[in-house]
């Protein structure tokens, strides 16, 4: 009896957005510089280019990386739920 050969299953597409709107990118941005901070407050920090705090300072936040962390997240639920 001959083998019965599997129908291949459809490959599954992954959904992807394009960011045009300049106020979606620098939402994306400053969401990637949040994830950054969190990891800069752990110890962890990018072998060149400038920290994101650094790069967070010279966007117009002031105070410490713990306060700055705490206006993205405030900024990142308002975004959320609003």
């Amino acid at each position: 009896q001959a083998a019965q050969v599997q129908p291949k299953q459809p490959r599954r597409r992954t959904a992807m957005t394009t960011l045009t709107d300049p106020q979606q990118i620098m939402d994306a941005r400053l969401l990637a510089l949040r994830q950054m901070l969190k990891l800069e407050i752990l110890g962890l920090s990018k072998s060149k280019g400038p920290s994101a705090y650094s790069t967070l300072k010279m966007l117009g936040y002031k105070g410490t990386r713990a306060e700055i962390l705490k206006e993205l997240d405030d900024w990142r639920e308002q975004k959320l739920n609003g």
